[in-house]
């Protein structure tokens, strides 16, 4: 691996990370309009491991897991990768890109209640008064004013990201509990490698053969996915945590839901809700410190 960074060159790869994945939400959901979104998240992580591949080797990083990492690798792959993607691309069929966005990062929430359940990590004060704040944001994206219960696909669609924001957590919890021997970094290919296969696999059983009508647009907005949101992201979020302090760095990617929803508004137009901005504000203010290091992705992933 490289050398640590300067600070200001950690800042700004931390910021390049947060507005790469500030934007994948609303750019996966153009995506979704074309591509099927088993096939979305297929190709997503196929152009990312043959991005991360040369970059690895680049490095000199580039290992075979052993066998205590094969657990993590599985995990990673089945649980965030898989499920987590693919159902955040289901859902976007269905839900703005900003609301998503700030359903899937209640994950927190669910890592805080999952370690003390799994890892025996104390629900202290702070920690509690956290969940309930970030149980009052779901309260309020729920609330009947601001979400039509009669409609069935926004119903479905929230439900698909709740459901993939449980798996982040499972993820997580478990990557908390796991005795590395290689580098998150160093396995990031493997997890995203076997992501891609399975994703294949289940993709050609559940939506067959893909139909897309292939254009410049998709293919820019594939590759953006592919290769800034998730081989860029992974490579710069390891070279910032080898620069930056783990809460300075886990404070700084909350404001990517922020971002989220600014840039779903560019770019897709989508309103600018008072209601999500209250439930964005209930949610961050309750996975912020001391539950905000569980949500840093370099090291969930």
């Amino acid at each position: 691996m490289a050398s640590d960074l300067s600070t200001r060159s950690a800042v700004a790869l931390l910021a390049g990370v947060v507005l790469a994945w500030g934007t994948n939400w609303p750019v996966t959901k153009l995506i979704v309009q074309d591509v099927p979104p088993l096939w979305a998240t297929a190709f997503r992580c196929m152009i990312a491991a043959a991005t991360l591949a040369p970059m690895l080797w680049a490095q000199g990083a580039f290992i075979v897991p052993r066998r205590g990492d094969l657990p993590v690798v599985f995990c990673t792959s089945i649980l965030h990768l898989t499920a987590f993607s693919a159902l955040i691309a289901a859902g976007l069929q269905f839900v703005p890109a900003g609301r998503a966005m700030v359903l899937g990062y209640t994950t927190p929430l669910w890592v805080a209640i999952g370690a003390a359940l799994f890892l025996s990590e104390p629900i202290t004060r702070h920690r509690a008064l956290g969940v309930a704040l970030g149980l009052a944001g779901l309260a309020v994206i729920f609330n009947p004013r601001t979400l039509v219960w009669s409609d069935r696909n926004a119903l479905d669609g929230s439900g698909l990201i709740l459901i993939a924001a449980f798996c982040w957590a499972g993820n997580i919890v478990y990557v908390r509990a796991h005795r590395w021997i290689s580098t998150p970094f160093q396995l990031v290919f493997w997890q995203v490698l076997l992501a891609a296969v399975l994703l294949t696999v289940i993709a050609c059983v559940a939506e067959g053969a893909p139909r897309i009508a292939w254009t410049t647009r998709l293919c820019a907005l594939l590759l953006f996915s592919g290769i800034v949101c998730t081989a860029f992201a992974n490579w710069a979020m390891t070279m910032v945590n080898r620069s930056l302090p783990v809460v300075t760095t886990s404070l700084c990617l909350l404001a990517t839901p922020l971002l989220g929803i600014f840039s779903a508004t560019a770019i897709l137009n989508e309103p600018l809700e008072p209601s999500l901005f209250l439930a964005m504000t209930l949610i961050i203010g309750g996975t912020a410190d001391p539950i905000a290091p569980t949500m840093n992705p370099a090291r969930a992933r």
